[in-house]
């Protein structure tokens, strides 16, 4: 099994920039894909981006492309996303996800390890 504590969330004006963390318990942490969804208020959690175990392979919902980095640091449990550029549609409950997937996957269903989230807020 594996904890997950988000960190870096907070309010932000429209053009900023945030880096939320991720830290995993464990030993085997480098066994685990990992992702980041999101949840606004009134919506469905959505995913934003996922990293493979090794960091080899990284993948970006089409609304984040080219304004969020997925990264992972495996000697120290932690998984970073850096959001640069923020807008207001970028408002939610940020959460870390992760599973033992040799292919990681943007189907929420498919990550059984939640953190408990945290917020970002973007001013207009």
């Amino acid at each position: 099994q594996v904890q997950l504590v988000e960190s870096g969330g907070g309010l932000v004006q429209a053009g900023g920039s945030l880096r939320l963390s991720c830290a995993a318990s464990g030993r085997t942490f480098s066994s685990y894909a990992m992702a980041w969804f999101r949840q606004a208020p009134g919506k469905e959690r959505e995913f934003v981006a996922y990293i493979s175990r090794r960091g080899g392979s990284t993948n970006y919902a089409d609304s984040v492309k080219g304004r969020f980095t997925i990264s992972r640091a495996n000697a120290e449990n932690t998984v970073y996303l850096q959001m640069n550029s923020l807008k207001p549609d970028d408002t939610a409950v940020y959460y870390c996800a992760a599973e033992i997937l040799t292919v990681p996957t943007s189907r929420y269903a498919a990550y059984n390890y939640w953190g408990q989230g945290t917020q970002v807020t973007v001013s207009s």
